[in-house]
């Protein structure tokens, strides 16, 4: 199977973060997989993680609720689209476990992100891929620090793998 993303990268929708971390992808994907795991990168410090649920199939649960220190929470649901095992993962916060559409009307900006695995010589090329249906949702993603937001959480992951916290 292909890492490449399954469509045309569009600059005006799409915001991407693509580096080659030292640690091998099979963690990374055990990273991003695993519930135990979600808690100890995933927002960037000193905001934590208080709740995940990741049903891991097409049209399961991918859930996270992010705790500001001052102890305000931020839940986030979505749906996976595909998962390819330590290859790709692909989940979208516009549906609902089981492709339901989002009824609340709260989510205000709806992606879909692309998580791409690939070996390379000395470690892992990650790609992430946030895919938006305007650009006033991209440009506000990327306002709120898609780059260097998503760039902190990657440099958290590739850390817990080195001290041994992800296996």
């Amino acid at each position: 199977m292909s890492t490449t993303a399954p469509f045309k990268i569009n600059p005006k929708l799409d915001l991407v973060l693509e580096r080659v971390v030292d640690v091998p992808k099979e963690l990374v994907w055990n990273a991003w997989t695993q519930e135990e795991h979600i808690a100890k990168w995933f927002v960037p410090r000193p905001w934590t993680v208080a709740d995940c649920e990741i049903d891991l199939r097409p049209g399961g649960k991918f859930r996270t609720v992010m705790k500001s220190p001052e102890g305000e929470e931020h839940d986030s649901s979505g749906c996976y689209l595909e998962v390819v095992p330590n290859e790709r993962l692909v989940w979208t916060s516009a549906l609902a476990p089981g492709y339901r559409p989002i009824l609340s009307g709260k989510e205000d900006m709806p992606f879909t992100a692309t998580i791409l695995f690939e070996s390379v010589p000395g470690g892992t090329k990650y790609t992430a891929i946030a895919v938006h249906g305007t650009e006033s949702a991209k440009l506000a993603h990327e306002e709120m620090g898609f780059v260097d937001g998503w760039g902190t959480c990657l440099d958290q992951l590739v850390a817990c793998i080195k001290a041994n916290e992800i296996r």
